[in-house]
C-alpha cells in the first residue's frame, strides 16, 4: 500500500479541508451544471448508495459494511447507529458479529480505527500500515528508540499472548508479562504521547495482522481493550482501495479520496487512473466528480425519491465522513444556522462554516435536515428540525430513541463524550426546538 505524506493523525479533530475541497462553500449547482445532475440528485444518490433508503432491513453487519464502507469508530455509538439505520440491526447482533469475526475494529485508512467486514481485513490493515511505521520513525528520531528494540518487544508480546491464547491481555498485563523488554520513555516520551515502548510494538503487530484488540465488554462504544494473537494476512494496494472507495462514495473527487486514504496527490491520481474510474458525465463544473464506469448508467437513470426517508445518524457517519465535505449535504438556507453549542465563546458559529457536524444529524434523502443528541437523564432524544416535523420524522426519532434507550444506554459521539459535557448542547437544542416548534 502506498504511503501517505507524513504520519497520519486523527484528522476529524482538525478544521482543515481535504485537498481540493473547500469547507464552508455554499452548496448548490455551479454554473455549467447539467440540469439532471442537481445537488438534490447527488445527495439522494449518496444516501441510496449508503443504504439509507430503507431498502436493506435484515442485512448482516458484514454485508452493510462491505456495501457502504468501513464505519469510523472512536469509542462512541456511531457504528451501532449506522448499522441500525441501514439494516435495523440491534446491538446484540452487531456484538455477535464482532465476537465471531464477521466484522472487526481495525487500524485502517490513515491509521484510524474503523469497523471492517472480514472480506476487507487484509486491505484495511494494508491501508493503515503507514501509521505505526511513521510513529516508530518518530520515536527513533526524537526518543532514541531503536527498531531492533521494538522488534524484540514484538517477539516478547507474541510469546506472552501465545501462552494464554484464549485470554485477552490488556496493556497493563502485557507490561508485566514482557518484563524488561519494555522500557519507560520518561518525560520526553510523555510529551510525545508515549510513556513506554509498548504502544509502538502493539501498533506494528496490529498492522501486520499478528495481534488484534478486542473490547473488554464486547461493545464498540467504549475504548478499553485486551489483545489476542492473530494470523491475518495483509494485502492490497492503492488501486484496490480506490475501487472500494468509489463503490461506497462515488461520485467523489480526488480531494475526497485523498482525505479518506491519506495518499499523496500522485498516488491518488495513479490509483484512480489504474482503477478505470471516470469523470461523472454532466457533473457540476469545477467539482471534478468521478465515478466507477459500471455505475454511470445507474446514476443517469436514478431519480430522487418523492417521499421523505428520515434517518438519525452520528455526526461521523460515512454519509459525511467518507468525503468530509459537509456543504455537499447542506442546503444554502441551512448553512447559516447557528450551532447549538450552548457554550460561551461558541456563539456566532454557523453550521456551514464547520468541517464536521458538532452534533448527531438527521438526514432525509442525503440532505441534513436536523441536529440531535441523547439526553440520558430524561432518556429521550432532543432534536432540532430544519423542516416541519411530520409523522415519518416523528416515527424515525421514536425508533432511534427506543434503540438508544433500550440497547445502548447513551449515544456518545466519541470516547470522551459524556452526559455532563453534552448538557449545554442539549439545552441549546431543546431551546431551539421549542422556539421553532420542531
Amino acid at each position: 500500500m502506498a504511503k501517505a505524506n507524513g504520519t497520519p493523525r486523527n484528522p476529524e479533530a482538525a478544521s482543515t479541508a481535504p485537498p481540493g475541497v473547500t469547507h464552508g462553500a455554499a452548496p448548490g449547482a455551479a454554473p455549467g451544471t447539467a440540469p439532471d445532475v442537481t445537488p438534490e440528485k447527488l445527495r439522494a444518490w449518496w444516501a441510496h448508495r449508503q443504504w439509507l433508503d430503507g431498502a436493506h432491513r435484515g442485512a448482516s453487519a458484514a454485508e452493510v459494511l462491505a456495501a457502504t464502507g468501513w464505519a469510523r469508530s472512536v469509542g462512541g455509538a456511531a457504528p451501532y447507529l449506522g448499522l441500525f439505520a441501514r439494516a435495523g440491526l440491534d446491538r446484540r447482533t452487531v456484538d455477535a458479529a464482532i465476537a465471531g469475526l464477521a466484522v472487526h475494529e481495525l487500524p485502517a485508512a490513515r491509521g484510524c480505527t474503523y469497523v471492517v467486514p472480514a472480506t476487507d481485513f487484509a486491505l484495511a490493515l494494508a491501508a493503515g500500515a503507514a501509521a505505526p511505521a511513521g510513529e516508530l520513525a518518530g520515536a527513533e528520531k526524537h526518543l532514541g528508540v531503536g527498531r531492533d528494540e521494538v522488534e524484540k518487544l514484538c517477539l516478547a508480546v507474541g510469546r506472552a499472548l501465545a501462552a494464554a491464547p484464549d485470554a485477552p491481555q490488556d496493556p497493563a498485563a502485557l507490561r508485566v508479562a514482557v518484563g524488561g523488554a519494555v522500557r519507560s520513555l520518561g518525560e520526553a516520551g510523555k510529551k510525545r504521547g508515549l510513556s513506554t515502548t509498548l504502544p509502538l510494538a502493539l501498533g506494528l503487530m496490529q498492522s501486520r495482522g499478528q495481534i488484534r484488540r478486542v473490547p473488554v465488554n464486547g461493545r464498540l462504544d467504549q475504548q478499553r481493550y485486551g489483545y489476542l494473537g492473530w494470523d491475518q494476512p495483509v494485502a492490497g494496494d492503492a488501486v484496490d482501495l480506490a475501487r472500494r472507495y468509489f463503490t461506497w462514495a462515488g461520485p467523489a473527487n480526488l480531494g475526497h479520496f485523498r482525505w479518506f486514504s491519506g495518499f499523496t496527490a500522485a498516488t491518488a491520481r495513479r490509483a484512480v487512473a489504474e482503477a478505470g474510474i471516470v469523470p461523472l458525465p454532466g457533473g457540476p463544473a469545477g467539482d471534478g466528480l468521478l465515478i466507477l464506469p459500471e455505475l454511470v448508467e445507474e446514476f443517469a437513470e436514478f431519480t430522487v425519491p418523492a417521499e421523505p426517508c428520515y434517518t438519525l445518524l452520528a455526526g461521523i457517519d460515512g454519509i459525511h465522513l467518507l468525503h468530509r465535505d459537509l456543504p455537499r449535504l447542506v442546503d444554502p438556507a441551512d448553512a447559516v444556522r447557528q450551532l447549538p453549542s450552548g457554550r460561551a465563546g461558541k456563539a456566532g458559529r454557523s453550521f456551514g462554516s464547520e468541517a464536521d457536524p458538532q452534533t448527531h444529524i438527521v438526514l432525509d434523502r442525503g440532505r441534513i435536515v436536523g441536529f440531535w443528541e441523547y439526553d440520558v437523564e430524561r432518556a429521550e432524544i432532543v432534536h432540532q428540525s430544519f423542516v416541519p416535523p411530520d409523522a415519518e420524522l416523528r416515527a424515525a426519532v421514536a425508533r432511534t430513541e427506543a434503540f438508544v434507550r433500550d440497547q445502548l444506554g447513551d449515544a456518545r459521539g466519541f470516547s470522551l463524550d459524556s452526559p455532563r459535557s453534552r448538557a449545554p448542547k442539549i439545552a441549546a437544542l431543546r431551546a431551539a426546538a421549542t422556539t421553532s416548534g420542531a
